[in-house]
């Protein structure tokens, strides 16, 4: 009774802080401006273009950076990568990685966390329902280490996969230290090329990541198509193996007329 009481008072906190942004969002017009200009600043795919809006807030840099990457994992069609170049690039490699770390983090919390109180619904409205089933049939084919591969792979969305951890019966403990553990390759990698991109750099390494992500993406494709035909051939096998039965069973019992027969 007190956890539905505090889950609806959680919810009604949550509800209430979209709303009041929603409210923002059509009455202020700076704010309105602000959020427009966040979204074209994603839409343009260019990591300078971040760099160059995180650097104009001059000592609040890193603040207006860690809110950025928590907004992009919550709202995941936002590409959080771009933010990880982007802090590497304007901060450093290792302070820029630890800082996308530390922030990456804390939107894989705050997903969770939204997926365990609103549940499935709600997340397929934030990550439409076909990137969820996505991430879902991953799950299915990896198991217990999903959350810990999926974070190691560049192409699967960090949003959708902490949504996706907080619809599972994972506890918090286990997918944060998955989530910790798994995001730490791409964030140094992502981190130490981000601080060394520029022109023909960008371009050269942006095509490499993606005959990467290509790549890794066939592996699970085959991974998962194996498992599915492994599956189709083990309920076979139990429907065989129930006709079979039947039949067996069909052929033991002893016809009522026929056991009235004189012999």
């Amino acid at each position: 009774m007190n956890n539905s009481k505090s889950n609806r008072g959680q919810k009604v906190i949550v509800l209430g802080t979209l709303l009041i942004g929603l409210i923002c969002y059509f009455t202020i017009p700076t704010f309105n401006a602000l959020m427009n200009q966040i979204v074209q600043m994603f839409a343009t795919g260019d990591f300078e273009v971040v760099r160059e809006f995180v650097s104009s807030y001059g000592p609040f840099a890193m603040v207006i950076s860690t809110l950025l990457m928590i907004l992009a994992v919550v709202f995941p069609p936002l590409p959080a990568f771009m933010i990880t170049f982007a802090n590497a690039n304007l901060f450093g490699w290792w302070q820029g990685a630890l800082l996308s770390w530390v922030s990456a983090m804390a939107g894989a919390a705050a997903a969770f966390y939204l997926a365990r109180l609103f549940g499935r619904e709600f997340v397929e409205k934030l990550t439409t329902k076909t990137g969820l089933s996505q991430v879902d049939e991953f799950f299915e084919a990896y198991g217990k280490q999903s959350i810990l591969i999926a974070r190691l792979l560049p192409f699967l969305s960090f949003g959708v996969v902490s949504y996706a951890g907080g619809l599972t019966p994972l506890t918090f403990g286990t997918y944060f230290m998955a989530t910790g553990i798994g995001q730490t390759p791409a964030t140094l990698i992502y981190s130490y090329v981000g601080g060394m991109l520029t022109g023909g750099a960008r371009m050269f390494v942006t095509g490499l990541l993606i005959i990467f992500a290509i790549s890794i993406l066939a592996s699970i494709i085959h991974g998962v198509y194996r498992n599915r035909q492994s599956k189709n051939r083990d309920t076979v096998s139990v429907k065989t193996g129930t006709l079979i039965n039947d039949c067996s069973s069909t052929k033991g019992t002893i016809n009522p007329k026929e056991s009235g027969r004189k012999i």
